[in-house]
């Protein structure tokens, strides 16, 4: 978004928490915020973060100061008004992305000590930003509960720079320097949690109806890499899986391109999956669940397999129809492909989007500046 934003030219100034300088490989979960939390009870670690608000909202007004920018463009975090603490104080324009409702993802997973405090920073930052920019319209419901109005609310999915995957590579090519030639590629990229459901696969290779040329890899690392890798071993399918570990993103498209089947095994209800739109930029074919925001990108047997969650043989029984099924393959892989530009599913159309509606709230501003005027 921000590269879209400057290719535009507009100017842009990152204000962020410091990048830490631990190696991607290294940082699962280590550091002193995550043992701080560790130590200390639940209510204090979550006044630490509310308290950290006030430290982001000094930095935030000094860059204000500095930058004078238009507007403000922020991706909401739970305990952080911060940016509309800014807009109170500017009447700056803010436009907040939301990737997920935090309250109620912490309360199921985490847990929430202080609820009240933290259901309240929700609903002060989504209902006090000019606009909220939910990635799904699953999302966008829980953004409705908590009294958005629905004219402050504008979907804009995830989406793929086109640079970054310009063209789908097929054939034997890709596979080659991987020593995968003459396999069938299952492919997952991302972070591996145990929820994602990747034993399946793993399951799914030792399974007596799995073609014997079938080989799982998976591009990325996280915390499940040990079970899987165990798993396997115990299989006896230890030598059909290829783990690569924490890759630099530019190193991505190489190993996606030597995918047959992209794996979505599992996602949570109001996400907008990233990996789902470089599936689709590559061209290949995909199995996910059949969910309503997965739906809002995917359609099942034209540019997708989708499966009942409800049946706990489906998704392995969809996977096992592509590797029968190089055509059905081939089909869906070319309307995956199509999809993109069909919904111009691009980084650089969500830019135009976020100028547009920045455009739109600024002649609103003017307008009632100048009506005030009148009177």
């Amino acid at each position: 978004m921000i590269a879209s934003l400057r290719g535009l030219g507009h100017e842009v100034l990152v204000v962020a928490p410091r990048q830490s300088r631990v190696e991607p490989s290294e940082s699962k979960g280590t550091g002193w915020v995550p043992w701080l939390r560790q130590k200390l009870p639940r209510a204090c670690a979550e006044l630490l973060e509310f308290g950290y608000s006030l430290y982001a909202f000094a930095r935030l007004y000094a860059a204000y100061r500095r930058f004078r920018p238009d507007a403000l463009y922020e991706r909401y975090n739970l305990y952080t008004p911060t940016g509309v603490w800014l807009a109170a104080l500017t009447r700056l324009p803010v436009l907040l992305e939301v990737n997920s409702p935090m309250v109620a993802e912490r309360s199921e997973h985490g847990g929430l000590a202080l609820t009240a405090l933290a259901d309240w920073t929700e609903r002060l930052s989504w209902r006090s930003a000019d606009y909220v920019l939910p990635v799904t319209r699953a999302l966008a419901r829980h953004v409705q509960a908590k009294g958005v109005p629905d004219e402050r609310i504008v979907v804009i999915p995830n989406g793929i720079n086109l640079s970054h995957i310009p063209e789908p590579v097929e054939g034997a090519r890709p596979k080659l320097p991987l020593g995968l030639e003459g396999k069938t590629v299952l492919g997952f990229i991302g972070f591996m949690r145990e929820w994602h459901g990747l034993d399946r696969v793993v399951e799914l290779l030792a399974h007596p109806a799995a073609p014997a040329d079938v080989h799982l890899l998976l591009v990325g690392d996280g915390p499940a890499r040990a079970a899987i890798e165990a798993q396997a071993q115990a299989l006896g399918v230890a030598d059909r899986l290829t783990i690569t570990g924490f890759l630099p993103h530019g190193d991505v498209p190489a190993y996606l391109a030597a995918f047959d089947i992209a794996l979505q095994p599992a996602a949570t209800e109001y996400a907008s999956p990233l990996k789902l739109f470089e599936y689709l930029q590559a061209g290949r074919a995909i199995v996910a669940p059949d969910q309503s925001n997965i739906r809002e990108i995917l359609t099942h047997d034209r540019n997708a397999l989708l499966f009942d969650l409800a049946e706990p043989a489906a998704f392995g029984e969809a996977i096992l129809r592509l590797c029968r099924e190089p055509a059905l393959r081939e089909r869906l892989g070319n309307a995956a492909r199509a999809t993109i530009a069909e919904l111009n599913r691009t980084w650089d159309n969500n830019a135009r989007q976020v100028v547009a509606l920045l455009d739109q709230r600024m002649e609103q501003g003017n307008a009632a500046a100048e009506t005030s005027l009148g009177r």
